[in-house]
C-alpha cells in the first residue's frame, strides 16, 4: 500500500511517500481502507519528535473509510461498511477502562503516535474504535472531527461543566480544538469570547456566534475580557495554547472559575502566578481526549447536524508535505483533509 511515513524525526524533509506493507488484522482488529484522513497539530509534534514514537512511523490520528478485512473474534462489521475511527487506544481492562474512563487508561495511546496511523491507504485499528458513519456525512466530514471535537467536548461538557449563560474564553479559535470548543460552547448555551489572528478568522468566529472576538496580535486579551465582563472575568477558559496564553488565562477567569487545558502548542512551561490561583480560588482542570460515553454523545450531535466539522481544503495524500506546511504556518481555518489515490474506488469489489 501507499503511505506517508518517516524513519527519523525532523521537519518535512523526513517525510516519505511510498510503499509500506499491507497491515493484517489481529484478534479483535479491523483493517480499514482509508477514504479520508485529517491533519492535527499532533501530527507535527509526532513528526518533530515526541518521546517513545516507534520508528518508522505512519502518522495520522483521524480517518474514515470502509472495512476491508476483519480479524478473529470481530462481530458486527463486514467488508464494505462505512466507518469512522475513534483514535484513542485503550486496553479495555484496567480500572479506568472498567469505570468508563477509557481516556485515562493506564496504557492509553493515540493512533498515529503510538501505533501506525491513517496517512495511508489502509490502517489497522481495534474493532471497538470503529463507529458507523452517519447518513449524509461524507468521508471527509467523518474524518474531520473525531480527535479535536472529542477533545473539546470533554473540555466544555465533561471537565468545564459549561452551563447556559456561562461566559467562556477560547484561545486560538482558528485551530481545530478552538473551533470545536466554540461550536460546543454555543450548543451548551454559553456566551463565547474568542481569540484569533487575522481579519478573516475573526469574521468567521463572529459569524459563527462569538459575541466578542479579540485579535491577539493587536489587542491585549486580558484587558479586552476585563472590559467586556465589567471586570468580573469569564466562568471558563479553554486553553490549548500553553506558554503564550497561560498568564492571560489566570487573569481572565473570574473568582471561583475554571481553566481547562488540553495541550501546549506554544510550550509546556509557562510563567505562572500561584497567588492568583489560590487567591481567586481558580480550578485548573486537565483534559485529554474523551471517554466512550462522551464520544457517542458527540457523534449523535454531529449526526443530527447540531455540530458541523469545518473543512478548509482537501489534498491528495501524496501532497502531505504541503499539508504540514499549511498547518505549521496557520494558513488554514478548519481541517486539512488528505485523500488517498484509491479513495475514489467503487466498494465493495470482488476478491
Amino acid at each position: 500500500m501507499k503511505a506517508v511515513f518517516f524513519r527519523k524525526h525532523g521537519g518535512n524533509e523526513v517525510l516519505e511517500y511510498g510503499d509500506r506493507p499491507d497491515p493484517k488484522p489481529g484478534p479483535g482488529e479491523v483493517v480499514v481502507a482509508i477514504r479520508a484522513a485529517a491533519m492535527n497539530h499532533l501530527d507535527i509534534f509526532v513528526r518533530n519528535g515526541i518521546p517513545h514514537v516507534p520508528l518508522p512511523q505512519i502518522p495520522g490520528a483521524d480517518g474514515s473509510g470502509v472495512v476491508d478485512e476483519v480479524g478473529p473474534g470481530v462481530l458486527g462489521l463486514v467488508r464494505g461498511d462505512r466507518v469512522l475511527i475513534q483514535p484513542g487506544l485503550h486496553c479495555g481492562s484496567c480500572e479506568f477502562c472498567r469505570s468508563g474512563e477509557q481516556n485515562l487508561c493506564s496504557t492509553y495511546g493515540i493512533l498515529g503516535e503510538h501505533s501506525p496511523g491513517t496517512f495511508a491507504e489502509k490502517a489497522v485499528v481495534p474493532a471497538r474504535n470503529l463507529f458507523p458513519i452517519p447518513e449524509k456525512i461524507s468521508f471527509e466530514q467523518a474524518a474531520a472531527f473525531p480527535l479535536t471535537f472529542q477533545t473539546a467536548w470533554r473540555m466544555i461538557v465533561g471537565r468545564g461543566a459549561v452551563r447556559p449563560g456561562d461566559t467562556v474564553l477560547i484561545h486560538g479559535v482558528g485551530g481545530g480544538v478552538g473551533w470545536a470548543a466554540l461550536e460546543i460552547a454555543l450548543l451548551c448555551g454559553a456566551r463565547v469570547i474568542a481569540t484569533t489572528s487575522g481579519v478573516e478568522k475573526a469574521r468567521q468566529a463572529r459569524s459563527a456566534g462569538a459575541e466578542l472576538v479579540v485579535e491577539y496580535t493587536s489587542e491585549d486579551v486580558g484587558e479586552a475580557v476585563k472590559r467586556h465582563t465589567a471586570k468580573r472575568g469569564v466562568d471558563v477558559v479553554v486553553d490549548s495554547v500553553g506558554e503564550k496564553t497561560w498568564m492571560t488565562s489566570l487573569r481572565s477567569v473570574r473568582r471561583g472559575g475554571r481553566i481547562v487545558t488540553c495541550g501546549a502548542t506554544t510550550g509546556p512551561n509557562p510563567v505562572e502566578e500561584i497567588r492568583l490561583i489560590f487567591w481567586k480560588g481558580i480550578s485548573i482542570l486537565g483534559s485529554t481526549m474523551a471517554n466512550d460515553r462522551e464520544f457517542r454523545a458527540l457523534l449523535a450531535a454531529v449526526a443530527s447536524g447540531r455540530l458541523t466539522p469545518r473543512i478548509d481544503r482537501v489534498l491528495p495524500l501524496a501532497q502531505v508535505a504541503e499539508a504540514y506546511r499549511l498547518l505549521e504556518e496557520g494558513r488554514q481555518f478548519g481541517k486539512i483533509v488528505l485523500v488517498p489515490e484509491t479513495a475514489g474506488r467503487d466498494w465493495p469489489d470482488g476478491d
